[in-house]
């Protein structure tokens, strides 16, 4: 259904374009062009009978190129890309620019099909080559700010973070406003570089400009109280981990270490206790929950940690919350009872553990570990901490 409904628009282009030179053409081309309703005639018929290779071939023996035609041959070549068959795309390509007297608005949509057919199969660099040439020939403002959007997510593909950047910077601001969460991750890449080899000053620049792109870029606070904690600087990287929250609440569970770590490079492990009941009042998850579990087990006993925790379980229940339950009756609870809790922790621990931590919101890709660009669909930022019971 989906090559049906891609080819329909190619149908009524390759009738526009049939229709024109039929109208066009003389006595003398008359045999040819019965020859063209011909094939044009069996395109449709395989057209309706759902049979879309064998549509695609009839259209191809129906076209002749004409300036009129070049939309309906554009749009032949984007049906062969989006089915696969990339090769006989940049060949049909190749022919319209090997064509004398092509038009130079017309030469420049040609190149930038051809660039997307490279893009496609992984010849990055020959995309590449025919986006700047576009670029250079001072092309509609339209076809302009295509190329530099393509060539942006060339140069994401290549891991060129700072071209992708540099090329971005020549968008207006709509542009880049359109595209702020990729560009703020672009700088987080770099400064993740920077940190591999302890250069937090030009770390921390990337990050500033990062959170200048998008103030919500939850990776670049994240990424920002690691460099002061690096740096031990607890109270700025307190900051930055608080900022996560304001963010996105839902990224909570990811702050509580490095949290405990600030407050006791602090001295301060009262603080992180009332830090966390601060934060169950704006951001609760299961994570939270058993950070502040083991706060009261510490100060109080197991049996206030685990009363804790089963008031907890009765708002907001997990399995992750309810293992950690087990775990102290195990602990603390009646011997007669420790050989059943055991097995039962076995069943709810493999369950735990078969269970993804981050789905991504736009395609719905799951794993367990955190990834800032999904591996599925290709989004920036889409993967967040699970909710309810399997999760936070």
């Amino acid at each position: 259904m989906a090559d049906y409904l891609l080819i329909v628009p190619l149908f009524l282009a390759v009738a526009a374009g049939w229709w024109l030179g039929r109208r066009e053409a003389g006595v003398r081309a008359m045999a040819r062009e019965q020859a063209l309703s011909r094939d044009y005639l069996t395109g449709l018929d395989h057209l309706v009978d759902e049979r879309t290779d064998d549509a695609i071939e009839s259209f191809i023996r129906a076209l002749e190129f004409k300036p009129e035609s070049l939309t309906a041959h554009l749009a032949l070549a984007k049906l062969l890309r989006k089915k696969g068959d990339v090769e006989r795309a940049i060949k049909l390509h190749q022919g319209l620019l090997d064509r004398p007297g092509l038009a130079p608005n017309d030469r420049l949509r040609v190149q930038m099909a051809q660039a997307r057919d490279y893009d496609a199969v992984g010849l990055l660099d020959r995309a590449e080559v025919l986006l700047q040439e576009v670029i250079d020939s001072s092309p509609p403002a339209e076809m302009r700010i295509e190329a530099l959007q393509l060539l942006v997510k060339l140069y994401e593909k290549e891991g060129e973070w700072q071209r992708a950047l540099e090329v971005a910077a020549s968008l207006d601001r709509d542009c880049r406003k359109d595209i702020r969460h990729e560009l703020a991750h672009y700088c987080c890449e770099l400064a993740e570089h920077q940190l591999r080899h302890a250069g937090y000053d030009a770390a921390e620049d990337w990050l500033k400009r990062a959170l200048k792109h998008d103030p919500q870029a939850v990776r670049a606070s994240l990424l920002q109280a690691g460099v002061r904690i690096a740096r031990q600087q607890w109270r700025p990287a307190i900051q930055a981990l608080q900022q996560v929250v304001e963010q996105d609440p839902l990224f909570v569970s990811e702050i509580l270490q490095p949290l405990q770590q600030c407050y006791r490079g602090l001295d301060r492990e009262d603080d992180y206790q009332n830090s966390l009941r601060g934060l169950m009042a704006r951001a609760p998850s299961t994570s939270l929950i058993l950070a502040l579990a083991e706060q009261i087990r510490d100060t109080r006993g197991v049996y206030a940690a685990g009363a804790f925790i089963t008031a907890e379980l009765k708002r907001r229940p997990s399995i992750r919350g309810f293992n950690r339950l087990i775990d102290m009756h195990i602990e603390h609870g009646a011997r007669s009872a420790r050989d059943s809790l055991e097995v039962l922790h076995g069943l709810t621990d493999q369950l735990e553990q078969s269970k993804p931590r981050y789905r991504c919101d736009q395609c719905g890709f799951a794993g367990r570990l955190l990834l800032w660009q999904c591996p599925s669909c290709r989004q920036w930022g889409s993967t967040r901490p699970i909710q309810g019971l399997e999760g936070e």
